[in-house]
């Protein structure tokens, strides 16, 4: 017997682990979360309620449990068996804009928000709460910017949180109501610290997985995000394993593709085009520079390595331009004027076109006229 358990755990140590997955729907629920739920969200409860700021003021306890925010910060700090085996009070202490486990805790509002941010009370309790919860994984706060360190029980605790996963998910609810309640600059000291203690301390190596798929995609700043991936990466074993972002979803079969701007081919378009082609010739600098610009738009593609892709999932793909689609933006500022370049150029052909081409061309130079809004119209598509 001792020989066969032997044999499968020389088996066990000997095998390659699988290379890691990013999940499509963990990315779709922090795009969302990170561009502030922009789609099919809906402020439903009435201003007046204020759950979440009323609980921080001591004023109702937390349901179902009915124990008020002080008793928590004064009894259960330090008491890790109540902290790790009671699933009601996580989405009291750190509260969201979206529904939790416990359905009896309310959703953050935005009018909530703005004056949980005003209450100083609040504010404090709320600082309390996530030292509390530091303690609990063995981390401690150290000064007002938000940088962390180890605890005096790290060892005990790291080891607890190795191996209780549930945990992980506790602290990804943290950072986003660090997020939301104004404390964004606190999310990314916490998150390098556990990458520090995951890839290079080894240990935690448990949870390395949930913070490059969760906590690191918690942070809304594009740029702090690329810093820790680039920093995971080079810690990463084996490095042939390190995904730098999900994939994105495939199209099912069947669905509506996405629309896309249709070239500006029409009739008259076509036709004076046919009329610059000698004018082009004398000045080629107008097609280098279009030329230029759209390579420099392809110069950067989403996935390359050190690039970490801030997509959209197949919801939120079909939203207007937001102000950080530069790339949307710069591709509509590229070809919104190529139509009325061609139109403007076209008069100055006409003294060399024969008598039928003036013809050709004052009529196109009409059907222009007569729909002033075909440019506009162009460019609102590539907007979409």
């Amino acid at each position: 017997m001792e020989a066969l358990l032997t044999a499968c755990q020389g088996t066990d140590s000997t095998e390659v682990p699988a290379k890691p997955k990013r999940s499509f729907y963990a990315a779709r629920d922090l795009y969302k979360y990170r561009h502030q739920y922009p789609q099919n969200f809906k402020d439903i409860r009435y201003q007046n309620d204020l759950s979440n700021l009323r609980f921080y003021k001591n004023k109702i306890p937390f349901k179902p449990d009915g124990v008020y925010i002080e008793e928590v910060l004064s009894k259960w700090k330090g008491d890790y068996e109540k902290l790790e085996y009671s699933h009601t009070y996580i989405q009291w202490l750190f509260p969201l804009r979206e529904q939790g486990l416990n359905f009896y805790a309310k959703e953050l509002t935005t009018y909530e928000i703005e004056e949980f941010k005003k209450t100083k009370e609040a504010i404090r309790r709320f600082l309390l709460a996530y030292k509390m919860m530091l303690e609990f994984f063995g981390i401690k706060l150290i000064d007002k910017t938000g940088n962390v360190a180890r605890a005096v029980n790290w060892q005990e605790r790291f080891q607890h949180l190795n191996e209780s996963q549930h945990n992980y998910l506790r602290i990804t609810r943290i950072l986003k109501s660090l997020g939301e309640l104004g404390y964004e600059s606190f999310k990314s000291p916490l998150v390098k610290f556990i990458l520090h203690e995951a890839l290079v301390e080894n240990t935690i190596p448990n949870i390395k997985q949930s913070a490059l798929e969760y906590f690191v995609y918690t942070i809304r700043d594009r740029r702090e995000r690329r810093r820790l991936l680039r920093f995971a990466q080079k810690h990463y074993t084996p490095s042939e394993n390190f995904i730098w972002g999900p994939p994105r979803r495939e199209q099912p079969e069947g669905s509506k593709a996405p629309k896309t701007p249709a070239p500006p081919t029409s009739g008259h378009h076509s036709q004076t085009s046919m009329h610059k082609k000698p004018k082009d010739s004398k000045n080629p600098s107008a097609a280098v520079r279009v030329n230029s610009k759209a390579a420099e738009d392809k110069k950067v593609a989403p996935g390359e390595p050190g690039e970490e892709t801030d997509w959209p999932s197949s919801e939120a793909g079909s939203e207007a331009a937001r102000p950080g689609d530069a790339g949307r933006e710069s591709d509509a500022a590229n070809s919104s004027p190529q139509p009325e370049e061609t139109i403007a150029q076209a008069p100055e052909k006409k003294e060399s076109a024969s008598p039928s081409e003036k013809d050709a061309e004052r009529a196109n130079r009409n059907k222009d006229c007569e729909s002033p809004g075909e440019t506009g119209s162009h460019d609102d598509a590539l907007l979409q």
